[in-house]
Order: structure tokens, then sequence, then C-alpha cells
């Protein structure tokens, strides 16, 4: 076994590695960007070295630097994580070269697989089912639409050489085509530094199940089941589970022999996963692609085979054999996995950054785990992936694990920047994925109910909030005009949420306050220390989290999230210079094109410019009939959160 290693990775999945590291006695060596110096990883691992400046491209990504610092470290052995590196055939074949262990795939493995078409090309060989479509080296616009038309619409267009969601469209009809096509190449380019893209029949109620694999330098070779991940945004997954629900033995068996022949027919090494896509409605499955790497849901199959895959990865790459065969892994119990990411659902799932000003979460246990690179204090940046967290449960059953998840995303508080512990909330509670009737569409196919429109304020929530605000004047700073805590007089206190304003009026009684909110009255006692409220609301006793934020009034209570802004009736409001026709920055970002001509009218709807961040691409759109007077950045240039973008007069 290696004596210690370095992990060219970040985050979640650098701090999963060194924990396991550490139980092994490995000493860890971490690489890390400007925006990570203070990272969480950073102070985790043995030893931790500067890499360069935040983007990836000059840290991350930077194969001659990270083998550098493997050398001068002492390293044996490199794990590369997932994303960066991790299917990079040429550093895979670097450190092979160095002297340095790849805790991975050989290279060939990598490179046979890396190519969504070649590996297709490879499995239609080898007997395993294929979706319809092109996957060859041909890219000339033209001919691959030509070829969308021949397969039939819907189609999927992929980056070849993709994953993650990026570099994915779907087409209707063939006049979206074209543009959904140069997107897509865009986006492949940008992440991949490959455009090549392969073009496949869209099935129109798939589900995405996976198989993990696993294979030693002795021959060994086995599968630790499936995992579904049909349950995503953006082509994105959000929530996985294992076993699959509802997934016939003899499917089960089928699809982990074909994974381990696709496995094997590239000589790997190490830790892979088969990805299938399924028919609902036949119960046929094909291949998909193969990634070949540790994958980011892998914790759900650790839980359900009691098995450490990282120790399993370790073991492999030392040389050793797999630690159990075929018929001595079985399926217990049933997991989930939840991706907490930075970003708001209800924008369409636009990244948020910000820091992280309040952060709480479930006490971890042998039924609940969190894999997770952040603290309270830290920042997510623009540079990398905004995942907070994986929150991970288990249970005998998929009812009792699913109970877990429910009970544990209610303790979730992060306060700062956005979030979708709501929305995941949502997902848990709703009949079709409580009853495990999941496909890719289950997001899209139940919106409304998944997205609602932000709910009023109930009574209960506005008197909480007003007591803890009065309770905090009186430990923070003096008494306002017109309140005295221990005085007769009203405070009254309004709060805004999406444009609305929401009043709460108190007055000291006895011990205690009455509470006026709209036509109700009732009496309370409360206490408040730090951002814990303890209230006797009306007789019934409450125990919630109110944090500050500025003007942000965030309020935990019975599992539920109300974020208001509290409204100083003395404060001074600047409006615009420019008013409302000038389109701003949803997100911080790159200018990737400019899609309309200054001057000229456009409709309501039309795309005017697009804009990148963390490799997903964000097209602004005119809000309604009008013009185009100006543009303020140019392609290429960087922008800010709230920066204004496009002059735009409306008609």
């Amino acid at each position: 076994m290696f004596n210690k290693i370095l992990i060219a990775n970040r985050g979640e999945i650098a701090c999963r590695v060194i924990k396991t590291a550490k139980a092994l006695g490995i000493a860890t060596v971490a690489v890390y960007s400007d925006a990570d110096a203070s990272a969480r990883f950073v102070k985790l691992a043995d030893e931790a070295y500067r890499l360069g400046p935040a983007p990836a491209a000059e840290s991350y990504l930077r194969a001659d630097l990270i083998l550098a610092i493997a050398k001068q470290s002492g390293a044996q052995a490199v794990h590369p994580g997932y994303g960066f590196l991790s299917e990079n055939e040429d550093f895979a074949a670097a450190c092979e070269a160095a002297g340095i262990a790849f805790i991975g795939p050989p290279a060939s493995a990598i490179a046979a697989m890396g190519s969504k078409s070649a590996a297709k090309a490879l499995m239609e060989k080898a007997g395993v089912p294929l979706v319809p479509g092109y996957h060859g080296d041909e890219q000339d616009p033209a001919l691959l639409q030509q070829q969308a038309n021949a397969i039939g619409y819907p189609v999927l267009i992929k980056a070849s050489a993709g994953g993650g969601g990026k570099g994915m469209r779907i087409v209707e009809k063939s006049e979206d085509f074209a543009a959904a096509l140069a997107s897509c190449q865009r986006e492949a380019s940008a992440s991949f530094g490959d455009d090549k893209v392969l073009i496949e029949k869209y099935l129109t109620r798939p589900r995405h199940v996976e198989i993990q694999v696993f294979a030693d330098q002795h021959g060994g070779c086995v599968y630790l089941f499936e995992r579904d991940c049909s349950v995503q945004r953006r082509h994105q997954k959000v929530l996985e589970e294992a076993p699959a629900p509802h997934l016939p033995q003899a499917t089960r068996e089928a699809m982990g022999q074909a994974a381990v022949a696709a496995a094997r027919a590239v000589g790997y090494v190490g830790a892979g996963t088969v990805e299938f896509i399924m028919d609902v409605d036949t119960g046929k499955f094909y291949f998909m692609e193969m990634n070949t790497r540790l994958q980011v849901e892998h914790p759900v199959t650790e839980m359900i085979t009691s098995q450490d895959l990282v120790a399993w990865q370790l073991t492999v790459a030392a040389g050793g054999e797999l630690p159990l065969k075929q018929d001595q892994l079985a399926i217990r119990g049933h997991a989930f996995e939840a991706r907490i990411y930075a970003e708001d659902p209800d924008k369409g799932f636009l990244p948020s950054t910000g820091t992280l000003v309040h952060l709480a979460t479930p006490v971890e246990s042998a039924h609940v785990r969190i894999d997770t690179g952040v603290e309270q204090g830290d920042a997510i940046s623009p540079f990398y992936d905004p995942m907070i967290a994986k929150l991970i449960v288990w249970g005998e059953t998929r009812e009792a694990a699913l109970r877990q998840m429910d009970a544990a995303l209610a303790q979730y508080q992060i306060v700062g920047l956005s979030s979708n512990v709501s929305f995941l909330r949502r997902i848990v509670n709703h009949p079709s994925f409580a009853s495990g009737q999941v496909d890719t569409g289950l997001i899209a196919r139940h919106h409304d109910a998944l997205l609602p429109p932000p709910a009023t304020p109930s009574a209960r929530q506005l008197a909480l909030l007003a007591l803890a605000e009065a309770l905090r004047h009186k430990h923070d700073y003096p008494a306002p005009a017109g309140w005295r805590l221990n005085g007769a007089l009203t405070r009254r206190l309004t709060f805004l949420l999406n444009d609305q304003n929401y009043e709460a009026s108190l007055q000291h009684h006895g011990d205690g306050f009455i509470v006026h909110v709209g036509g109700t009255s009732f009496p309370a006692r409360a206490s408040l220390r730090d951002t814990q409220l303890e209230a006797v609301l009306d007789g019934i006793s409450i125990k919630a989290t109110v944090v500050r934020h500025g003007a942000q009034r965030a309020l935990f209570d019975g599992g539920e999230r109300l974020t208001v802004e509290l409204v100083d009736p003395y404060a001074y409001t600047e409006t615009g210079v420019h008013g409302e026709t000038h389109l701003k920055a949803p997100m911080p970002g790159r200018v990737v094109a400019l899609l309309a001509e200054i001057g000229k009218k456009v409709a309501k709807g039309s795309p005017l410019l697009i804009l990148e961040a963390m490799k997903m691409e964000h097209t602004i759109t005119a809000p309604g009939d009008g013009i185009v007077q100006d543009f303020y950045f140019a392609a290429g240039e960087q922008v800010n959160d709230g920066d204004e973008l496009v002059d735009f007069a409306a008609e």
C-alpha cells in the first residue's frame, strides 16, 4: 500500500479521499488554487501546495504543475477525484511515465471510453444494445442535420467528450437543430476542449440506470449493483438512489453482466460506471457511456454494500486484488443521495455565489452521511461547480430511507446564498417519487408542484420574525423612536417578500407580548440566544432559527424556510439611473456571444446574448417587443451579478 498520495482535485471529493486515506494511515498531499487557499480540504490534508490562480485552466487542469508537486512531495500515487483531469488519458499516461501510480484506469481504457462515439462503436462490436443514433467522426453541420432528420425527432445532441450534463441539447423539430448544435458545440468546447458531438434518438420516458464496476490488475472484475439517477434537471443529476426501484432481478443481472463485459473489453482497472438508458415503456436498456472514474454518487453504492470504494481504489492501484468476489457482494437496505447546490430553482436553477453566512446540518450517524468541502463562512465562487454538499441516507427499506432523507433535509439550513434544499424536499415528498415511478422527465412533468409560486407568509411566521426582531433590538442596539420594550407603545415592523409588504406589530404585556398580525392578535413569550428563538405563541411552544444577513431575515421553523427583508421606513432607496430598460446579469459569468443587432427591432423572447457561468450557458432574452439600443459588454468579457448587460427599449 502507498505511504503518501496526492489528490489532484478540490472540494468534497478531496475531503472524501482524505477521510479514507487517514483511516488507512496514508499521508495526503493537497493542491489548491488561490480561490481555495483556506478551503476545508486544504486544512484536512497533511501537506498542501499552491497551484495557481482561481481559473481551473491555470490551476487544477495544469497537469505539469501537479506532477511536479507529486515528485517534490514524494507522493507515490495521484488520485484524480472526478472532473478536471480524472478522465484525461494524457494525464494518466504522464503519471505512468513519471513512475507515479494513477489511481484510476490505464490511459488506454480512458481513451477507449473517452469518446462517446468510439465507445459506442466498441460496445456495438461487443453486442451491447445501443440507442439509434449517429456516432461518426464527420461533423459537418449539414450532415449532422441530415442524420438528425433521418433518426426522427426528438433527438439529443451530446458532446462526444462530455459529461455532467454539459454540452447536451434536446431538439424537438428540424428548424431548431442548427441553433441547438451551435450552442452545444460552444459549451462542449468550453468545458472539454472538444466540440465533437453525437446524435441519438431521444427517448420520451427514459430512466437513467448505471452500474458500478470494479476491476483489478489480476483479471478480477465485479459489479456492485446499480444506481438510479433519473431525477435530473438540465441533464444533471439531482437525486440518486440504490438499488433502482422496481427493477426486475433479471434486468439487474443482465445490466451487471453487460457492464462487466464492457469493462473487460477495454482492459479496465479500478472504479468505473457503465451508464444505461432504460425505456420505461418496454423495459429495454441501452448503453449510454462509461465514466472511467469514481462517480459523484458513489456513496449510495457504499451504503447498500457496506464497502469503501475509495479503499478499493487504493488497493487496486497498489496492485492488490479486489477485496470481494461477485458472489460475496449483496444488497442491504436502500440509500438516497441528494446533491445540495448553491442555485436558485425558482430562477431556472441559476448558480448562486456568495458566502455561507449560516450553515447548519443534520447530525451524521449510521443512517445519515454528509460529504462536503465547505464550512460556515466559506464562499461559493463562480469558478467551480456550485455543489455545497452531498446528503446521503440509508434505511432498511426504500420507505424508511425516504423518511430519513426528508427529516435530514428539514434540518439543513443555509443562509447567504440560494440553495435547492426546499426543492429537494418537495421532490422527496412528491407521490411519483415516493412510489418509485421515476424517469428523467419527472421534474419537468411535475414542474408546477415542484416549483410552486412563493407562498404567502403565515401569521405564525410573521409573529416569530417580529419577536426575534424585537428581542434583537433589546440586546443589540438602542430602541428606536416610538418603541420601548418594557413600555406600552406599539412596535410596527414591515417585511418585504416578492414586492409585497407584510406587517406585524407587538405590544409589551406582562412578561411577554401581544402580537398583532393581520386581524389576529395573540399572546406570546420569547427568548433569543444568537440565532435560536424559543417562543410560546398562543400557547404553542416553538423552537426556531432566525438568521440576520444585512436586511435579510431567514426563518427556519418546522423544517420550512422563509426569507424576507426587513423594511426600514427611514431608508433611502435610489432608483436605477437607467430605469427598467436595462437588462442585468442574473449571475457572474462571461459573455459568450451577442445575438442581436443594435438598432434592430426584436420580438419578445428573442435571444439577445449568451452568458456562461460554471461552464453552463444562459441565454438573455428580450422581455418584450422592442429595440436593442446598446450592449455594455463584448463577447469574452467577464460580468458580475447585477451588471447591466443590454440597453433595451420596450415598445
